[in-house]
C-alpha cells in the first residue's frame, strides 16, 4: 500500500503523453503550483498542445530539449513572420505562443518581446495526437525536429518506452477489452445452447482464426523488417516483439491442430457432459451473471494497476532552475518496484477469479446434494457468496497465492531464457527450458486441483488444506472413470478461450497497426491478449467449475452412499446414466486396444515363410 500510495502522489503518469511546459504545467490538465517557479499551477485545460519556442534549432542536453515550451489551445497552420502576425494569431485563435507572463497587448511594445516569443518565422506546424506536439510542417525544419526527437525516444529506457505505447493505446485497449467481453459472452451463449454441429463450427473457425493470426504476423514481421524507415528503437522492438509472437502462435497452432484431431473421436460424449451441465445452469440461471460482476471487479482492478503503473514509471521530484523553470528528477530505484506491482497483478487477478469459482461451486454443491431435483434450493448463488465472504476467503487467498507461486518464477524465468537467447548460449538454455516446462505442467495441474479444492470445501466446510487432501483421496479411486470424462470437457472449453483471444489479437493487430509511429504497439497487444483470455476464463469457467463441481462430487456420492433405500444417491439421472456409458465406452476401447497382444499370444504360432 505505501508503494501505490506514494505512486500516486508523486507520478503524474500525463507527462507521458500529454507533454509539460518548461514550467512544470501539464498540458491538457488543470496544475498545481510549484515552489520557487511563479508560471507553475496554471489551468491548462484547454491547451493540450506542446509548443516550443525554437521549432527549428531544437537541440538536446542531458536527455533534455534546450529550447523553452509551451502550452498552447492550436498550432499555427500558417507561417508566422513578425511580432505583429503573433498578436494577430492569439487575438484571433486564442492560442499565445509567448510566455505567460506577457500579454497579447504587449507583443509589439515590450522590448523583450524578442527573448519571450518564439523565433522569427514560426514555421507552419500541425498538432501530432499521438506525443500533443506542434510539429513543424516545412521541410528544413520537420528534418530538424524529427531527428531530435529521434534520439530522445531511443534514449529513454524500455520501461518508461512501453509505459509511453500503453497510455498512447489506452483507448484502443479498452475497446479491445470489450471486445473480447463480447466474444466471450457469444461463447458462452454456445455452450448454453451446445449442439454437435455448433462446436464443429467453433473449431472451424478457430483453425481459421489460428492460420489467419500467425499468417499476419508473419506479414507484419516482413513487413516491418523491410521498411527502410525503420529508425526509433521502438520500431525495432515492435520487430522483435513481432517475431516472437508469429513463432508462438506457429508453434500454438500446429499442437492444436495435432490435438483437435483426436478430439473429434470424443466430440459426441463432451457435447452430452455440457449439456448436462447446461441442465443444471437452467436450474441456476443467475450462476451466468457471475462473470459480469467478476468483469467489472477486474477492469476496476486493471484500470487501478495501469493506472498505479504509470504512476510509478513517472514518480519524481519537480525542481526549479534558473529563470523559474522546473525539471523532474526520476526517483532512483523505483522502476524496481514494479516488480511488486506485478506480483500484486497476477495474486489479486487470480484471488478474484477463485472467489467467483468458489461461488459456482458452492451454488452447484447445494443443487446437487438436494433431493427435490425439481425445486433447487433457494438464492443458492447468494447463499454461497455469503459462506465464502463470511468462512472461505482465506480458502480462495491460498488458492490463488500458490498459483502465483509457480507462475511469477516461470515468467522470471522466461525473461532469463530470452536474454540467454539473444546470447547464443545454448548450453545454459537447456535447464531453464526444462524448468519453464515443468512449472507451466505444476502451474495446470495446481489449478485444476484448487479448483476440486473449493468444491471440497463448499462439501465439508474446511479450510483449504484439509479440502485439497479431501478432494485428492477422493480422486484418487476414481480418476480413472471421471479422466476420460473431464479431460476432453475441459480441452474444448480451452479451445473457447484461444478462440476468444485469438480474434482479440486479431482486431488489436488491426487496430495497433495504424498507429506504427513512436508507439512499443506490441507490448499493449500482449495485455490486450491476457485480458482477453483472463475474461474468457472468467466467463468459460462457468461451465468449467460446473462440470468439475459435479463430476467431484458424484464421486463423493457414489462414494458415501449405495443407491439403497437407506443411503440413496443423490445423482441425476442424466448425469448417472452418462457416467455409466462413457465408462463403458471406455471399458469397451481398452479391452479392444489389449486384443491384439492378447490374441497374439492365444493364438497360433507364426511359422517362417518358405
Amino acid at each position: 500500500m505505501f508503494v501505490t500510495g506514494y505512486a500516486v502522489m508523486a507520478g503524474a503518469a500525463e507527462r507521458l503523453v500529454l507533454g509539460y511546459d518548461s514550467f512544470g504545467n501539464v498540458c491538457g490538465r488543470k496544475n498545481t503550483p510549484v515552489e520557487g517557479a511563479p508560471l507553475s499551477g496554471q489551468d491548462m485545460t484547454n491547451k493540450k498542445y506542446v509548443f516550443f519556442l525554437n521549432l527549428c534549432s531544437l537541440e538536446t542536453q542531458s536527455f533534455k530539449i534546450s529550447s523553452l515550451s509551451l502550452c498552447v489551445s492550436s498550432c499555427p497552420e500558417e507561417q508566422l513572420n513578425s511580432l505583429e502576425d503573433l498578436q494577430s494569431f492569439a487575438r484571433n485563435n486564442g492560442s499565445c505562443l509567448c510566455v505567460y507572463n506577457l500579454n497579447v497587448s504587449s507583443y509589439t511594445l515590450d522590448p523583450k518581446a524578442a527573448e519571450l516569443c518564439p523565433t522569427l518565422p514560426v514555421p507552419p506546424s500541425k498538432s501530432f495526437p499521438l506525443l500533443n506536439r506542434c510539429v513543424p510542417q516545412s521541410p528544413e525544419c520537420y528534418s530538424q525536429y524529427a531527428s531530435v526527437l529521434i534520439n530522445m525516444v531511443n534514449e529513454m529506457d524500455v520501461f518508461h518506452r512501453i509505459l509511453s505505447g500503453i497510455l498512447a493505446g489506452r483507448d484502443t485497449v479498452i475497446g479491445l477489452s470489450v471486445l473480447a467481453l463480447a466474444f466471450s459472452f457469444i461463447v458462452i451463449l454456445a455452450f448454453r445452447f451446445i449442439r454437435t454441429l455448433l462446436v464443429h463450427t467453433l473449431i472451424a473457425l478457430l483453425v481459421f482464426g489460428l492460420l489467419f493470426v500467425s499468417g499476419v504476423l508473419w506479414w507484419l514481421y516482413y513487413d516491418y523488417r523491410n521498411d527502410p524507415s525503420t529508425e526509433l528503437e521502438t520500431e525495432k522492438e515492435n520487430v522483435k516483439f513481432l517475431l516472437g509472437y508469429a513463432i508462438f502462435s506457429t508453434v500454438l497452432t500446429v499442437v492444436l491442430l495435432s490435438l483437435i484431431l483426436p478430439l473429434r473421436k470424443r466430440l459426441q460424449s463432451t457435447v452430452q457432459l455440457f449439456q448436462i451441465v447446461s441442465e443444471i445452469i437452467g436450474r441456476i440461471p443467475f450462476l451466468l451473471f457471475q462473470p459480469f460482476w467478476t468483469f467489472l471487479i477486474l477492469m476496476m482492478f486493471w484500470v487501478f494497476w495501469v493506472a498505479v503503473l504509470l504512476s510509478l514509471g513517472t514518480a519524481g521530484t519537480a525542481q526549479t532552475t534558473s529563470g523559474g523553470q522546473v525539471e523532474y528528477r526520476a526517483l532512483s530505484g523505483i522502476c524496481y518496484m514494479v516488480w511488486y506491482h506485478f506480483v500484486g497483478l497476477i495474486w489479486t487477478s487470480e484471488f478474484i477469479l477463485a472467489c467467483q469459482q468458489m461461488t459456482i461451486a458452492g451454488a452447484v454443491v447445494s443443487c446437487y446434494f438436494n433431493r427435490n431435483k425439481s425445486s433447487p434450493p433457494p438464492h443458492p448463488v447468494l447463499s454461497s457468496m455469503s459462506v465464502l465472504f463470511c468462512y472461505h476467503l482465506g480458502t480462495a487467498v491460498k488458492g490463488s497465492f500458490l498459483i502465483t507461486v509457480l507462475r511469477v518464477p516461470r515468467i522470471v524465468l522466461l525473461y532469463l531464457y530470452n536474454a540467454l537467447k539473444q546470447k547464443e548460449s545454448a548450453c545454459a538454455k537447456c535447464p531453464f527450458k526444462c524448468y519453464l516446462c515443468w512449472c507451466w505442467c505444476q502451474e495446470s495441474c495446481l489449478r485444476y486441483s484448487n479448483q476440486h479444492a473449493y468444491t471440497a470445501a463448499a462439501i465439508n466446510g474446511t479450510n483449504f488444506c484439509t479440502s485439497a487432501k479431501d478432494a485428492s483421496f477422493v480422486l484418487e479411486k476414481s480418476s480413472a472413470k471421471l479422466a476420460s470424462i473431464s479431460c476432453p470437457g475441459d480441452f474444448l472449453l480451452f479451445l473457447a478461450k484461444v478462440f476468444v483471444v485469438c480474434f482479440t489479437v486479431f482486431g488489436g493487430l488491426m487496430a495497433f497497426n495504424y498507429h506504427r509511429e513512436l508507439q512499443t504497439w506490441v507490448v499493449p497487444l500482449l495485455l490486450v491478449g491476457f485480458f482477453a483470455y483472463v475474461l474468457s476464463h472468467s466467463f468459460l469457467s462457468v461451465f468449467e467449475v460446473t462440470a468439475d463441481a459435479l463430476l467431484l462430487c458424484f464421486a463423493i456420492d457414489m462414494e458415501t452412499n449405495d443407491g439403497s433405500a437407506e443411503k440413496p444417491y443423490f445423482v441425476d439421472h442424466n448425469l448417472l446414466t452418462f457416467v455409466s456409458r462413457s465408462n463403458k465406452v471406455a471399458e469397451r476401447q481398452k479391452r479392444r486396444s489389449m486384443r491384439p497382444s492378447q490374441d497374439n499370444e492365444d493364438g497360433t504360432e507364426l511359422q517362417p515363410m518358405v
